[in-house]
């Protein structure tokens, strides 16, 4: 999707107030009414702070999440809000997708507009930031997209719960299914692209480990990093193709990864070199439908299409149709986002309580419904034991207007493959006060 769509979008979306910030003091059938930034919540309210990107490199894929949560918390108001009687205020905040400006908006949430719970955010290293945060006043945090495995890890912080896989599962998960390939083809060198920046890092960081643990005679021959925002790959393709590498494993996710796809595309890249493996979720497909390669492999995180039986799913895309039209379908962030939303509302059922504490207990070691199937959350990391990751290749279909993974050959990697051992998590484990 277009910048200029995407304004339009957000603009009919929220009205005419800035879109960085907004706060929902009431909504009814999916509209939001909204007040200034400021505004003070009344007592009986619950509030939930959302900080995700409207704008900078992630705010592609966080369109559809911040529409989600708006719509899921609509939803969840008809019927009264958590526990019946607890209407949720909304807060929305801009990450801006840089971790000092969600640090800044973490910080506000919790000490100004005392929020109950925040879910967020786009960016691993923003996630990190916020993590620390939450800890420091013992609030709620809950992460759908921000998955950097130190989250779960060394940074590992009772407060802080991940709903998406964390990037070493993910990066497993490609890397299982890459490392059968190599072997079938017989690859020998490979070259990285990736953003430089947490969660780039991490997710090219962890591929390498498990595939060159199950393939030690492929060698990894160059590493390429960029910075977050990058509008010129022109350089980096051609020294790609120059390396004349057997595949090419590209770390980068949301406006980064449109821009070098379309631009490897038309430079010939793809005729050239191998590209298994890169982020490549349902936003992509629905926002590239014109651009993205065909035959392409690579792995997303919660795809409907492949989880059209679970009923969590098909719930969401009801909600998703009932705001969008009967011929849209929910992104892997739309999904992901409003399972943040209702593990809160499952752990207000559980507890009886909607303060942050007993939320926080109550989903330690929970079991919730999700839209990838009921789910547990680890107790030593407060992982949610959801699918690592779902790789496949790009096709087309007469199913929908947007090209998905081939059901046929779509790999589902569940998290008991790859996570790693409670031990593993707590031997790297900084110790907090």
């Amino acid at each position: 999707m277009t910048d200029g769509k995407y304004r339009m979008q957000w603009d009919k979306f929220v009205g005419s107030i800035d879109r960085r910030h907004f706060l929902v003091t009431s909504l009814a059938a999916g509209v939001a009414t909204l007040t200034p930034r400021f505004a003070h919540a009344e007592a009986e309210r619950f509030r939930l702070g959302l900080i995700l990107s409207a704008t900078g490199p992630g705010s592609n894929y966080c369109e559809s999440a911040i529409q989600a949560v708006t719509y899921g918390v609509a939803e969840l108001n008809k019927r009264g809000g958590l526990l019946g009687k607890y209407p949720i205020e909304l807060i929305f905040r801009d990450e801006q997708s840089k971790p000092e400006a969600a640090a800044r908006e973490a910080r506000d949430l919790i000490d100004r507009q005392k929020v109950h719970a925040v879910i967020g955010t786009w960016s691993s290293a923003s996630a990190l930031a916020v993590q620390e945060i939450a800890y420091e006043q013992k609030v709620l945090h809950i992460s759908a997209c921000g998955n950097s495995s130190q989250l779960i890890a060394e940074n590992y912080s009772p407060y802080t719960f991940l709903v998406t896989p964390n990037s070493q599962m993910e990066s497993a998960a490609i890397a299982v299914t890459l490392a059968q390939m190599a072997k079938d083809k017989n690859w020998k060198r490979f070259v990285t692209i990736g953003q430089d920046y947490e969660w780039g890092r991490a997710q090219q960081k962890g591929f390498i480990e498990v595939f060159t643990q199950r393939t030690p005679g492929v060698e990894l021959t160059k590493e390429f990093w960029f910075k977050l925002g990058e509008t010129n790959f022109a350089p980096y393709i051609a020294a790609i193709m120059a390396a004349q590498p057997d595949f090419c494993f590209g770390a980068m996710s949301a406006k980064d990864s449109a821009t070098f796809m379309l631009q490897a595309k038309a430079n010939g890249m793809f005729r050239k070199v191998v590209y298994p493996g890169g982020l490549i979720t349902v936003a992509d497909m629905q926002q590239q439908t014109k651009t993205l390669e065909r035959g392409l492999i690579g792995v997303t995180r919660a795809p409907f299409f492949a989880l059209l039986n679970e009923p969590v799913m098909q719930r969401y895309i009801k909600l998703h149709q009932e705001n969008n039209g009967p011929k849209t379908y929910p992104t892997d962030w739309a999904c992901m986002h409003l399972d943040a939303l209702y593990a809160i509302e499952q752990a207000a059922k559980k507890s009886g309580q909607i303060d942050s504490e007993s939320l926080r207990k109550a989903l330690t070691g929970a079991t919730i419904d999700t839209c990838r199937g009921q789910a547990a959350f680890a107790e030593c990391s407060n992982q949610l034991a959801i699918p690592a990751g779902f790789v496949g290749t790009i096709t087309d279909t007469p199913d929908y207007p947007f090209p998905i993974y081939d059901l046929k050959t779509l790999v589902r990697v569940d998290a008991k493959e790859v996570e790693r051992s409670c031990a593993e998590l707590e031997a790297v484990r900084k110790k907090r006060a």
